[in-house]
């Protein structure tokens, strides 16, 4: 496959999550067998492994945003650092809804075979997901929050 057409998959499928359509999200991007060499925690193996994790991650933060930073690309790989955002309403990771929002960076590296993503390589910055709702310490509010805050909301 071309650079091209694994890099317009990869794009289609962030704004299929950007819409809330995780399964669409999920089927377009991981190949039924798809390897995570950096899984989550709880994590199930293959494309089943990855809508269980998309969709729990929906489940706590509904308003979930994937934006693309910068990515590179090659004829069978595909690098991206990226920024997540959203705003904590449901449970995630066994901790009840803060209302906060995050704001996190992270990287990705994925494998295309066939249009699709058949190994990644990652990390998000769980951390600062955890310390910006409230369940770890240290850390700050995020950007969100500050605005919010700074016009009383």
């Amino acid at each position: 496959m071309s650079k091209e057409l694994n890099s317009a998959t990869q794009e289609k499928a962030a704004g299929l999550l950007n819409s809330g359509n995780v399964d669409a999200f999920v089927d377009t991007l991981f190949a039924p067998d798809a390897v995570d060499h950096d899984p989550a925690p709880d994590q199930g193996p293959g494309r089943e492994g990855f809508r269980s994790f998309f969709h729990s991650l929906a489940t706590a933060f509904p308003d979930v945003h994937l934006e693309p930073v910068a990515m590179v690309a090659d004829d069978d790989h595909i690098a991206f650092a990226y920024t997540l955002t959203g705003t904590h309403r449901g449970d995630f990771q066994g901790i009840a809804p803060s209302g906060k929002s995050i704001e996190v960076r992270g990287l990705q590296i994925g494998r295309f075979a066939n249009g699709q993503i058949v190994e990644r390589w990652g990390s998000s910055d769980q951390l600062g997901i955890l310390q910006q709702i409230g369940a770890a310490p240290g850390g700050s509010p995020s950007l969100v929050d500050k605005v919010k805050g700074a016009f009383g909301g």
